[in-house]
C-alpha cells in the first residue's frame, strides 16, 4: 500500500485492513531537496504515514524512488518547458515511479496487489478480458486522466480503495470516523517537488534566465519583455505584467528565437482549434480501439467532450472535434474515454 502522508492513502490504507487483507505500508520518497524558500516536506509526511500505520496496526517501510523520480519526471519535466513544451510530470509520475518502480519492488517481494489512494476504479477483468481503467465516483477529483500510460496487465494486480467515494468531505469523515487523526490535513496541489515555490520560481533556478520579447500575434508590435519564453504556456492569461489595458492571451511561444506571441482577441484564430495530433499514444489496453467518436479530455477536471479520433498512422493519431475548441498546449496530454472508461491517450504536438 503506498502511503504518501495523506487523507486518501490513509483512508485507503483503512479499507484494505477492514476488508481483511494482509497490508504492507509503504511511503515513496521521491524528493527530499528544500529548493530556495521551501522546505521539502516529505519528513513531515513520512511522520503522518507512520501514524496512520501505528493506529492500523501495519507496518511502514521507506523506499528511496529519488533517483526515478529526478529522471522521469523532473528532468522530463525541465526539458519540456525548455522546448516549449507544456508537459503533465504526474503522468510520468504515475507510469515510471508509482506503478514502474514501486509496483515491479513490490511483486518481486511477493505482493498479490499495490494499492494507492488514487481517485479512479478497475474493472479487474478475468482470462480472456483485461482490466479496465475507470474514472472514479467523484468527476471533480477523478484521477484518471494522470493514468492513461499506465497498461493494463498493471491494473490487473492494482487496487484502489476509495474510488467508489462520491466526494473528497465523504473520504474525510470516514478517516474522522475510523480516529486516523488526518482528516484535516490540506490538500496537497500542483507538483510535489515545487511546493509552494511556484514552477516559475523553479524553472528559473533551473534553466537561464533570457531576456525576450512578448510580440502582438497580429501585427508583431513588441508590447513588453519576459524572463525566458520557457516560462509561458499556450491559452496562458496571469503573468504577462504587460501593464493596463485588455486582458491578452499566449498563442505562441518560440523557445528557439525566445520571443512569446500574444492576443487580446479572445476569437483569435490562434486560440483555437478543430483538430490535435497525438504522439507517444498509449492504450490501456494494449491495443488501438477502433477509429470512432469517443470522449476526449485535454486537462484535469476539464470537460469530456465528443471527437472522432482516428486510427493509428506512423505513431500518431488525430483528434478531431465538430467545433472549434480552445487550443491544447503542445506537450499536454488528451485522455480518450469510451463511457466511463479510460482507454488511453497520447501527447499533444505543436500545431504545424
Amino acid at each position: 500500500m503506498g502511503m504518501s502522508g495523506g487523507v486518501d492513502s490513509a483512508l485507503a490504507a483503512a479499507l484494505l485492513v477492514e476488508q481483511g487483507h494482509d497490508v504492507r505500508g509503504v511511503y515513496m520518497r521521491n524528493w527530499s531537496q528544500d529548493l530556495p524558500g521551501f522546505r521539502c516536506p516529505w519528513a513531515d509526511d513520512l511522520a503522518d504515514a507512520e501514524r496512520v500505520a501505528v493506529t492500523l496496526g501495519i507496518p511502514l517501510e521507506v523506499w528511496d524512488c529519488e533517483r526515478e523520480y529526478r529522471a522521469t519526471v523532473v528532468d522530463y519535466l525541465v526539458d519540456a518547458y525548455a522546448r516549449g513544451l507544456t508537459p503533465n510530470p504526474d503522468v510520468m509520475c504515475n507510469q515510471t515511479v508509482k506503478f514502474g518502480t514501486f509496483a515491479t519492488r513490490a511483486f518481486a517481494e511477493g505482493a498479490d496487489f499495490v494499492a494507492t489512494g488514487h481517485y479512479a476504479r478497475l474493472d479487474h477483468g478475468d482470462a480472456l478480458r483485461p482490466a479496465r481503467l475507470l474514472r472514479s465516483r467523484d468527476e471533480h477529483k477523478d484521477q484518471t486522466y494522470f493514468m492513461w500510460r499506465v497498461p493494463g496487465t498493471v491494473y490487473a494486480r492494482a487496487m484502489f480503495p476509495i474510488g467508489d467515494y462520491h466526494s473528497k468531505a465523504a473520504v474525510r469523515a470516514a478517516c474522522a470516523e475510523r480516529g486516523l487523526g488526518i482528516e484535516h490535513k490540506p490538500d496537497s496541489d500542483g507538483i510535489c517537488f515545487v511546493g509552494p515555490v511556484g514552477l516559475r520560481t523553479f524553472l528559473l533556478e533551473t534553466l537561464d534566465r533570457r531576456a525576450g520579447d512578448i510580440v502582438e500575434w497580429e501585427t508583431g508590435t513588441v508590447l513588453g519583455r519576459h524572463d525566458g519564453a520557457f516560462l509561458f504556456t499556450v491559452g496562458q492569461r496571469r503573468g504577462l505584467d504587460l501593464g493596463g489595458g485588455p486582458a491578452r492571451y499566449v498563442v505562441s511561444t518560440d523557445t528557439t528565437r525566445n520571443v512569446v506571441y500574444v492576443t487580446a482577441d479572445p476569437a483569435c484564430p490562434g486560440l483555437w482549434t478543430s483538430e490535435l495530433v497525438l504522439d507517444d499514444v498509449r492504450w490501456v489496453s494494449g491495443e488501438a480501439p477502433a477509429e470512432g467518436t469517443y470522449l476526449v479530455r485535454t486537462r484535469h477536471t476539464g470537460p469530456l467532450r465528443e471527437a472522432w479520433v482516428g486510427s493509428m498512422s506512423d505513431g500518431r493519431m488525430t483528434v478531431r472535434y465538430p467545433e472549434p475548441v480552445r487550443t491544447v498546449a503542445p506537450g499536454q496530454s488528451a485522455v480518450i474515454y469510451e463511457g466511463a472508461t479510460c482507454l488511453g491517450g497520447g501527447i499533444v504536438l505543436p500545431r504545424a
